[in-house]
């Protein structure tokens, strides 16, 4: 039970940090976007988006974009600058909802409303 809990936290953190990504740049002339605050992908990262994906709550953008990583000392690398291509995904509405737990603030404001309905007819009793 504790690793579905913590493999569910892994899925909204990855969602969460989708939700972070913004374009900071465009490469001319190839229109290749340069994203800051990207995701690391790796393969929980990638299961993590496929789940994601599965519950309608990411949507890919692009595929097939080139892809590389700064060096360590965040600088462009000496050699090839792309050295793999990576699908690129966007939020739903639905990712939307799920990150700002909507569906929860929802339950809970109608068990307040039911909560209060009750206080006032038990009061003019």
């Amino acid at each position: 039970m504790f690793d579905e809990w913590k493999r569910e936290r892994r899925i909204r953190k990855v969602l969460a940090g989708l939700a972070r990504q913004r374009v900071a740049l465009i490469l001319q002339p190839q229109g290749i976007w340069v994203i800051e605050r990207a995701l690391i992908r790796d393969q929980d990262t990638e299961a993590a988006l496929m789940t994601c994906h599965m519950r309608g709550w990411v949507e890919q953008l692009h595929d097939s974009v080139p892809t590389g990583d700064l060096t360590l000392d965040m600088k462009l690398p000496s050699g090839p600058m792309f050295t793999r291509t990576q699908a690129i995904f966007r939020l739903t509405e639905g990712g939307w909802s799920a990150l700002n737990r909507a569906h929860a603030w929802t339950v809970a404001g109608i068990m307040a409303a039911v909560l209060s309905l009750i206080i006032t007819i038990a009061a003019a009793s």
